[in-house]
């Protein structure tokens, strides 16, 4: 029996023992809660840094990750639809990098319950105004308005050529507004993707399409044009050539010529060549004649 007791004794000391200390890793802080209560120093929440700790077992520790963390919104299922002023629904996938700021931890921990989902709604809402009256006529409230500007190929077109004076304000607007509400300190704020409806998305690929053909066919006949030109070109300097040659041949026979009559040798020269001329034809009908 005392055995036992000495035994079950040294067990629940060892269960105290080992709630007697808890350790935060680098990179979060941590808070004690004691009955439900948070520890606090004056006004402020005690914090515990990185390290082993001591505490009471009925203490409670509540650890806050420091570190860089993302906030996916993106995908079929996260990612947020917004209506632009033309009534042209498109998906923005979007990627939040966010601190807890230590300074914050309070009303990161107790402000509300689900501080990320706050975070989202706040942010979807935002982005649905900003896009509905991106290029438009009205203003925007809280003082992100994006100077209008009309542009014929829609709403759409307009929001990817300005995509980064988009994705500027909205990221400006966060890290002012919003952080400071939620104990969070943002590090960025990134539109990774816009995407049109299925429709618009099918419309946009056939015109790429036919202009992917056409721009396919005006090089194919600027080839050929280039080829046929180059062709010309040669064959050009090859009878410009030839009548060089012709030229030079006949030069030089006139020349030859005038100096045979300058010597008062032509008509002998030219009666002898109109001999050798019929002899060679006289003798090729003889040849054709015999077989």
């Amino acid at each position: 029996m005392i055995t036992g007791f000495f035994l079950g004794l040294a067990l629940a000391l060892a269960a105290l023992a080992s709630r007697a200390w808890f350790r935060v890793d680098e990179g979060h802080v941590a808070v004690l809660v004691r009955f439900g209560r948070a520890e606090r120093v004056g006004d402020r929440l005690r914090l515990y840094g990185p390290g082993l700790h001591v505490r009471w077992p009925f203490e409670v520790p509540v650890v806050v990750a420091t570190l860089e963390r993302s906030l996916e919104l993106s995908g079929e299922q996260r990612g947020r639809n917004a209506m632009t002023n033309d009534g042209t629904v498109l998906r923005f996938d979007s990627v939040l990098r966010y601190v807890v700021d230590e300074e914050g931890v309070e009303r990161f921990l107790f402000g509300l319950r689900e501080p990320l989902d706050h975070v989202t709604g706040v942010f979807t809402c935002l982005l649905r105004n900003e896009i509905a009256n991106f290029g438009g006529a009205s203003e925007v409230a809280a003082g992100l308005s994006i100077p209008p500007r009309s542009v014929d190929a829609g709403s759409y077109a307009l929001i990817r050529s300005e995509r980064r004076r988009l994705n500027r304000q909205i990221d400006e607007f966060v890290r002012k507004r919003i952080g400071d509400r939620y104990g969070l300190r943002f590090v960025a704020v990134d539109l990774v993707d816009i995407l049109p409806p299925d429709e618009l998305d099918e419309a946009l690929n056939a015109v790429l399409h036919a202009q992917s053909a056409a721009e396919r066919d005006y090089f194919r006949a600027e080839a050929d044009a280039s080829r046929r030109l180059l062709a010309a070109d040669e064959s050009v300097a090859i009878a410009r050539a030839r009548a060089e040659a012709e030229a030079k041949e006949i030069s030089i026979i006139a020349r030859t010529l005038a100096e045979l009559d300058r010597r008062g040798v032509l008509a002998a020269y030219v009666s002898r060549r109109r001999a050798e001329v019929l002899s060679e034809a006289r003798l090729s009908f003889v040849k054709e004649s015999t077989r």
